[in-house]
């Protein structure tokens, strides 16, 4: 399998997952927020090329509520037309983009509920 394609890609970043990733992982797994499945470093593929997938890696995707969380850290700050650019693209595929800077992850339990509320999900476990 070659390193480049969005499978081999997506397991590269679920092992090198940031700390802030560790952190939201460890609070989405295992169906805590209204049972729902929630999946790491996700390939979203939005196009084929010359026989070659164009995709985006999400941090988090629930594919029943199609809904993609993207933690921001700094480097975002000087990146929001490409951030713009990717959730107008990810819109277009019918999908739900929650950005979630990691400065908010101090307060998780309100990060959980903006979670929660995005997928109209009413328990969340610990």
């Amino acid at each position: 399998m070659s390193d480049h394609t969005p499978i081999s890609r997506a397991r590269v970043l679920r092992k090198n997952m940031t700390p802030c990733e560790k952190i939201l992982w460890t609070n989405l797994r295992k169906r805590k927020i209204g049972g729902f499945k929630f999946l790491r470093q996700h390939p979203i593929i939005y196009q084929v090329y010359n026989n070659k997938p164009l995709y985006f890696i999400a941090d988090f995707y629930c594919a029943e509520k199609k809904l993609v969380i993207e933690l921001d850290g700094k480097i975002h700050d000087f990146q929001k037309e490409e951030d713009a650019a990717r959730d107008e693209i990810m819109a277009g595929l019918g999908l739900h983009v929650l950005r979630i800077r990691n400065e908010e992850l101090e307060n998780m339990k309100n990060v959980l509920q903006k979670i929660a509320d995005c997928i109209g999900a009413n328990s969340i476990s610990s």
